[in-house]
């Protein structure tokens, strides 16, 4: 990487920074030290592909409650798209789940009956 870093260094020198080689070289060294950050640390992932996977279906939601005809729809859609994704990011059936809460609501009365039903606190059984 020092060899690496030299190279990029004398070649900032020897392009204009507005030609196609010298915008990479300069975008290269803008990325150095996150560069470095990355390969200090052997866990970091190099690629932001699974916070983009997870965060789609919110994306998509977003764009989906532009065409709700009120603002109590907008919500309700909202609440939905938390739940299904709170479900699936605590490794449930979203179907499964949605299914389970709706015949155990009526049955709850109180904070902790209500709490019990939260995605995190549900294991569900075949």
């Amino acid at each position: 990487m020092d060899k690496m870093k030299s190279w990029l260094d004398k070649k900032q020198r020897d392009y204009r920074p507005t030609s196609s080689l010298g915008k990479a070289v300069n975008y290269a060294l803008g990325q150095w030290s996150d560069m470095m950050m990355y390969l200090s640390h052997g866990k970091l992932e190099i690629t932001t592909n699974f916070v983009e996977n997870a965060i789609r279906p919110f994306a998509l939601g977003r764009k989906n409650w532009l065409f709700s005809t009120s603002v109590a729809g907008a919500k309700s859609s909202a609440n939905i798209y938390s739940l299904i994704e709170t479900a699936k990011a605590n490794n449930l059936d979203p179907y499964r789940y949605i299914k389970m809460i709706l015949e155990n609501i009526p049955l709850a009365e109180t904070v902790d009956d209500f709490e019990a039903l939260l995605p995190w606190n549900i294991k569900l059984t075949d």
